[in-house]
């Protein structure tokens, strides 16, 4: 594990903030890549992904303050866990970040579900990098103990373990590279608006899904854990969602 990769007095750079950091650029990269080709102006990507940034880091702590801090914490204590680097629950970041990346392309008059598609393929990438962060820094993130030949402890980690566990950043980022594969191949064949972001929700919905069964989270409804909840209401959306516009394509082929 390396959760700092330097420490030179006062300055301490950590690896999971420098690899979230690389997860927005590589998103910023094929975003504007892909803006560029489908007519819409490159620069819009910057402002998507500042929107992004700036939208992912409230709500993942306004969720963690707000449902996960404990009950009768003092003014003081939930000020200093807001600006904490504890609590960046995804899901909570991924709804208000969703929200305004929305309202910021409306505002800026550009075809929603085009930039969508091309958000869906930036995502990927971007949190497959994050996830490399989670790995290095060992902040939690791991998974249940295993005998499994590529289980790992992680005692250097910001969160100690020395008994082996699934290494379920590895899986994260493995799954997200594989989305963001097969998106990247098939961007030119799905030539119907939004479908491409549609297959994001669901291959997404579903790798989040089945790596929550062997993450160490609290399960809060029927078994499931918040990230599950939110997945599956992902998968759903994807598919009625990307049913609607395959069958209003066929409709209007006819």
């Amino acid at each position: 594990m390396c959760p700092y990769v330097l420490e030179l007095g006062p300055i301490t750079i950590a690896s999971f903030g420098l690899m979230v950091a690389f997860g927005f650029l590589s998103a910023l990269f094929f975003l504007k890549k892909e803006l560029e080709r489908k007519g819409i102006d490159p620069e819009l990507g910057s402002s998507l992904i500042t929107t992004a940034m700036i939208g992912g880091l409230v709500g993942s702590k306004l969720y963690f303050v707000i449902f996960e801090t404990p009950p009768g914490m003092t003014w003081g204590d939930t000020f200093g866990a807001i600006f904490s680097g504890a609590g960046l629950t995804w899901y909570g970041g991924f709804v208000v970040a969703a929200a305004a990346i929305v309202w910021m392309i409306k505002r800026s008059g550009a075809p929603v579900l085009q930039v969508a598609d091309a958000a869906g393929i930036c995502l990927a990438i971007g949190y497959a990098v994050g996830r490399i962060g989670c790995q290095l820094a060992g902040d939690g993130d791991y998974g249940i103990p295993t005998d499994l030949p590529w289980a790992m402890a992680y005692p250097d980690g910001v969160v100690p373990t020395f008994e082996k566990v699934h290494p379920t950043p590895v899986y994260e980022t493995l799954s997200h590279l594989g989305i963001f594969g097969l998106l990247w191949a098939t961007r030119l064949r799905l030539q119907t608006p939004g479908l491409s972001f549609c297959l994001y929700l669901v291959l997404a919905g579903t790798a989040r899904f089945l790596v929550e069964f062997i993450r160490i989270n609290q399960k809060v409804l029927w078994g499931l854990s918040d990230a599950q909840l939110l997945s599956v209401v992902m998968i759903v959306v994807g598919l009625v969602w990307g049913g609607r516009l395959l069958k209003q394509e066929v409709a209007e082929s006819a």
